[in-house]
């Protein structure tokens, strides 16, 4: 008899929003969104379901999402106390399993598959998790039960908010076949509308292809898409994510109209990478410092360095590179470094004939 794993995917409903709601119970039925000030061209975090209700996303300009809603609470982000709630709701997955993936302060991957509690119904164990953070943190979350990854976090989705959703391993076949390729991770705009002018709208229609064509139409892409295609999806869970950068960056109220302008903020910006890298800088060698610039027309650039430091004098020097580029207006400065872990460094200079499964490795995402 074939075992199938269990895993659970938990995704906090609108996480930031519910703190924020939870904290201050007069913002419960109100439009609300966290983010940036519209004045100081900020952008939303998150925002809450009354407030999706007016189009309203993350990454979408404040300005915009107060036009979309005028009535709209926009609240200044408080990353420290998210972090607490954080973990707190990770101390929960614990009771169950140490098999944890973290995707981000509000979202995770949970192998259950030997979890005794409940006889080991991955079923009772999400509802259970889902109470315990209601009780314990006052937010909801939802989760997605399967017997991988892929279906887990998509599971999750299917009956948000404060809900579950179960996709048993008799059940994968058949909820595949329908499932919309742009749920599929990976396909974004332009890969869907050129599915859609190949005819290919569901994963159904995918199986219907040769792996050898789907590879002629979309590369390396296309083995894992056959592979998706059919629920198929092998990836344990990663207790330890590998990290390939920290940054920060700044959008300013006003333009910084000249390079001058640029230079006097880096200092900041320094400052607060410094602050960033405190808790990870015993675990990881910096490799790389990097300066990114978005110009007031949108149009992006960066400029990166091979080194071991955070020298502002080599930042200095990629901003004025960056600068030069577009030589206009900067609306965003982000300042970041690339790094990799301490034990990845030392084989790299011991055993250089590694060097190709090292980068392989360094090209883990950091999320899904």
């Amino acid at each position: 008899m074939k075992l199938h794993r269990k895993i659970i995917h938990c995704d906090c409903d609108c996480f930031y929003a519910s703190i924020e709601m939870r904290d201050n119970p007069s913002l419960k039925g109100k439009s609300i969104a966290v983010g940036g000030s519209p004045q100081r061209r900020g952008v939303v975090a998150t925002c809450n379901y009354e407030a999706r209700k007016f189009g309203i996303h993350s990454a979408m300009a404040s300005a915009t999402a107060r036009k979309r809603c005028p009535e709209l609470i926009i609240i200044r982000p408080d990353m420290e106390k998210y972090r607490t709630a954080s973990r707190q709701i990770h101390n929960i997955f614990q009771r169950y399993t140490q098999l944890i993936e973290p995707l981000s302060l509000d979202e995770a991957y949970l192998d259950v598959s030997e979890c005794e509690h409940f006889a080991g119904s991955a079923t009772r164990i999400a509802e259970e998790i889902r109470n315990e953070v209601r009780r314990q943190i006052g937010i909801t979350i939802s989760a997605g039960i399967a017997p991988n990854k892929f279906l887990a976090k998509i599971a999750s989705d299917w009956k948000k908010p404060d809900n579950q959703f179960v996709i048993t391993p008799e059940q994968v076949e058949a909820f595949v076949a329908i499932l919309p390729v742009k749920k599929l991770h990976g396909v974004g705009k332009v890969t869907a509308n050129k599915m859609k002018r190949l005819g290919i709208n569901t994963c159904g229609d995918l199986r219907k292809l040769e792996k050898e064509k789907l590879q002629k139409y979309f590369g390396n892409f296309g083995e894992r898409l056959y592979q998706l295609s059919l629920g198929i999806d092998n990836r344990p869970i990663q207790t330890d994510r590998i990290r390939k950068s920290v940054s920060v960056e700044n959008t300013y109220a006003e333009d910084l109209l000249d390079m001058n302008s640029c230079l006097i903020e880096l200092p900041d910006l320094r400052e607060q990478l410094s602050k960033r890298l405190e808790n990870i800088s015993p675990k990881y060698d910096i490799n790389k410092q990097f300066i990114k610039i978005k110009f007031h027309d949108f149009v992006q650039t960066t400029v990166e360095m091979v080194s071991q430091s955070t020298d502002i004098n080599n930042f200095s020097s990629l901003c004025k590179e960056g600068f030069a580029r577009g030589n206009k207006p900067v609306r965003l400065l982000g300042m970041g470094v690339r790094i990799s872990p301490k034990e990845l460094s030392s084989i790299k200079r011991e055993h250089p004939e590694q060097q190709n499964t090292i980068d392989q490795l360094s090209l883990i995402p950091e999320e899904l």
